[in-house]
């Protein structure tokens, strides 16, 4: 291959810094891969989860990390044929067209000897990467690079969020617990397909603030409210709402939003909660027309759904417009994860 060497960001130890570091590619691509040139990674909850050991012990330490990205196809190995050198891709987590590989293994010289970096089907936090065809839809050249990581996650999954997974309706409640990079594109979707009243619920201000310009009919900082399942069934009646979505992975949180849930509704759940952080609800509802149910990146479509997102976002019925808020070069990753961590960014991006 015509790169040997390249930079990356790995995870070495769960609750510790990511490590930046050269690490060295296989001599050859195998059946299914693609060899890529990263030049922006949107940084994922996901991610964050990983690094914590949300949900429990890695086995798979040293690894790579990141799973939405822009990036430029530098060569195919055998068998490609969706993709060819030269073209842009965005690069996601849900299977797309084309084969799957097996994922690829990287080396690493440390002061202690050689290891071995694990690497799935797609990582973004490297200059470099070996992707499987499969987590790849080319895009348009044209389109700006800056806003293509969010459909490697966040707007792809709103967007089967709100298609796949509630099925809103014309004139049905949405509520959205949680407005970030995800939330927000939910309750873009829902106010695209007329969801009315659409409400979104944060700890911030600005997120506030900023869901009432992606559609919301009302938007709460949750901390200045002072019984927020009152304030919210004042607006969608005292039987709740039809569609109730957590983005936080908050046990608590998705407890509220169940409750929150008509008993003909759905609550839907994107957020992962911590391992052993368990819910409590009753079930009975669930037996009648009450639905709970968790949200597998929307069961979006890469291959259909992106170039759709791309063609609304061009002729102006969806806006991705302040969605990424900060910049970091990859030396300086770690720092950016920690703004992440705050919950007082938008999409952050590491340019490569």
């Amino acid at each position: 291959m015509q790169i040997k060497k390249t930079t990356a960001a790995i995870l070495v130890e769960q609750k510790k810094p990511l490590a930046v570091a050269e690490i060295s590619l296989p001599e050859e691509l195998s059946f299914g891969q693609v060899l890529v040139k990263i030049l922006y990674s949107g940084i994922c909850g996901a991610q964050l989860n990983e690094i914590a050991g949300a949900k429990g012990p890695d086995k798979f330490l040293p690894h790579l990390l990141g799973h939405e990205a822009v990036a430029e196809v530098l060569e195919i190995g055998p068998g490609v044929k969706t993709v060819k050198p030269g073209q842009r891709v965005c690069l996601h987590w849900r299977p797309g067209t084309g084969l799957q590989c097996d994922p690829p293994k990287y080396d690493w010289t440390t002061p202690s000897g050689r290891q071995v970096v694990n690497a799935g089907w797609v990582t973004t936090f490297n200059r470099h990467a070996i992707i499987s065809e499969n987590r790849m839809t080319p895009v348009a050249e044209d389109f700006d690079p800056r806003l293509v990581p969010l459909l490697g996650c966040a707007v792809t999954t709103a967007m089967g969020v709100i298609n796949n997974d509630a099925h809103v309706k014309i004139g049905q409640s949405v509520v959205v617990f949680g407005v970030g990079g995800v939330g927000l594109n939910i309750v873009q979707f829902a106010s695209l397909v007329a969801a009315n009243p659409v409400i979104g619920v944060d700890l911030s201000d600005e997120k506030a603030e900023m869901a009432k310009k992606f559609g919301a009919t009302h938007a709460f900082n949750s901390k200045n409210v002072a019984d927020i399942a009152e304030e919210i069934k004042k607006i969608v009646g005292p039987g709740g709402a039809d569609v109730v979505i957590d983005t936080t992975g908050n046990a608590r949180i998705i407890e509220l939003c169940y409750e929150l849930t008509h008993a003909d509704g759905k609550t839907i759940l994107v957020g992962v909660p911590t391992k052993g952080d368990k819910v409590s609800i009753y079930t009975l509802p669930l037996h009648f027309k009450k639905v709970l149910k968790g949200s597998e990146g929307g069961s979006c479509l890469p291959a259909l759904d992106i170039p759709r997102i791309i063609d609304l976002v061009k002729v102006g019925r969806v806006s991705l417009d302040g969605l990424v808020t900060h910049e970091f070069d990859l030396e300086d990753i770690n720092d950016a994860l920690d703004l992440v961590r705050t919950g007082q960014a938008g999409r952050v991006l590491i340019k490569m």
